[in-house]
């Protein structure tokens, strides 16, 4: 039994604006199956069998209060002139410069078009070929406690955990990375941003949803309703959605 993640899922007032935007700064195509929900996907992507992730855009009626999203993503860029470029490129597609403590580093932090931050990186060896995200992040208090969870709970392969941070990537080896950095920040608010897995095929997501729970999941209500997919916290109280195959 496994669970991949498929779907960076970001809320949003105008998921339409803000989708655009991502599938304008990943090079990606915008797919709007159903009103309120707007996809950023690469040309090809199938969410049932999926190796990275994609960004799917949700429309709700709250606006955003965290002064930090828990969870963003960071771009790959493949020299310091590409950087510059991006960067420039990002800003014309209306993404604006962003503080959150970064001080001076060589990356350069961003936040979309409703405010969510995200960080154009400066090159890194380790990025060269995952495309144009590098990584999804995920603040947290312990990374050691969240790769026990984690490790457990999906089928990326675990590629490095310290106090500092734990690492995972697709079995394939191909796509972005997963990681969980150790943050000072405590949640205060539902996180605007975050994972949504789908199961193997042939795997029973009702299984699937159980053994996440003895793993220390905690089911979550956020007003959800009668839908396919089963809302869930991990450990840390990190949002994740277990989605249906059909």
């Amino acid at each position: 039994m496994t669970l991949r993640p498929v779907l960076v899922n970001i809320k949003a007032l105008d998921d339409s604006a803000v989708g655009r935007f991502w599938a304008e700064a990943l090079g990606w195509t915008v797919a709007g199956e159903e009103a309120g929900a707007t996809a950023a996907k690469p040309v090809g992507f199938d969410w049932l069998d999926p190796v990275g992730v994609c960004i799917d855009v949700i429309a709700v009626p709250e606006p955003r209060t965290a002064t930090k999203n828990r969870v963003h993503v960071d771009l790959a860029t493949t020299s310091v002139a590409h950087q510059a470029e991006l960067v420039a490129r990002l800003k014309a597609l209306g993404a604006t410069p962003a503080r959150v403590g970064q001080g001076d580093v060589p990356w350069t932090v961003l936040a979309d078009p409703e405010g969510n931050e995200f960080c154009v990186l400066e090159p890194r060896e380790m990025y060269r070929d995952t495309g144009p995200i590098a990584r999804v992040v995920v603040d947290c208090a312990d990374p050691r406690a969240m790769a026990r969870f984690w490790d457990e709970a999906m089928d990326w392969t675990l590629h490095e955990v310290t106090d500092d941070r734990a690492v995972w990537r697709s079995a394939k080896g191909v796509g972005p990375y997963l990681e969980f950095l150790r943050s000072p920040d405590v949640k205060t608010v539902p996180d605007r941003v975050h994972l949504d897995l789908v199961p193997d095929p042939g795997d029973d997501k009702a299984a699937e949803v159980a053994r996440l729970r003895a793993l220390g999941a905690a089911d979550l209500d956020v007003g959800q309703g009668d839908v396919p997919w089963t809302c869930l916290t991990d450990p840390e109280g990190h949002e994740f959605c277990v989605l249906a195959r059909s």
